[in-house]
């Protein structure tokens, strides 16, 4: 019995780093803020570099509150998001190679998004990653964390609960 030669890893993962950009690449207030995403296996990391734009008190200086929370809410739903379109690509339901900007899924709906501002967002790079506390079928509860210098320093956190778009197949 001969079995067909596993693709070489690298092209599984350049695979799956262009189904991630493509979905992030989506959402056009992601470019606005300069979110990126890095992903390592299933698990993803946001990043909003720094800009000028992005100070709320210029007297502080301090992050403003709604870019803060625009950047914690976006972190949820693209790890929701991804979490789908990552199960879809392990159990071969959707091919990596056709996630592109004409053909992403639908992204989760926010029912509520509240955020705790737990310190003043200096003006420095800041980072994020999401925790799926519940996903099902039509609602998921997301946990999110941000910090900026020390991972367990945080300085906003945030708990999303939203409502998940129908699945193909």
């Amino acid at each position: 019995m001969n079995r067909p030669r596993p693709e070489p890893v690298q092209v599984i993962k350049q695979r799956r780093d262009s189904a991630l950009r493509a979905l992030v690449e989506g959402v056009p207030y992601i470019r606005f803020l300069g979110i990126r995403f890095d992903r390592r296996g299933d698990e993803i990391t946001a990043t909003m570099p720094y800009d000028e734009k992005l100070i709320g008190n210029p007297f502080l200086p301090a992050l403003h509150g709604g870019a803060t929370a625009a950047f914690l809410e976006v972190t949820a739903i693209i790890e929701l998001s991804w979490a789908l379109l990552w199960e879809d690509i392990e159990a071969g339901r959707i091919d990596p190679a056709t996630v592109d900007r004409t053909h992403l899924p639908k992204l989760p709906k926010t029912i509520d998004f509240t955020v705790d501002y737990l310190r003043s967002g200096l003006p420095r790079d800041a980072y994020a990653r999401a925790r799926i506390n519940r996903s099902g079928r039509r609602y998921a509860s997301v946990h999110v964390e941000g910090w900026q210098d020390n991972r367990s320093r945080l300085f906003a956190q945030a708990t999303g609960h939203f409502l998940m778009p129908p699945r193909h197949g």
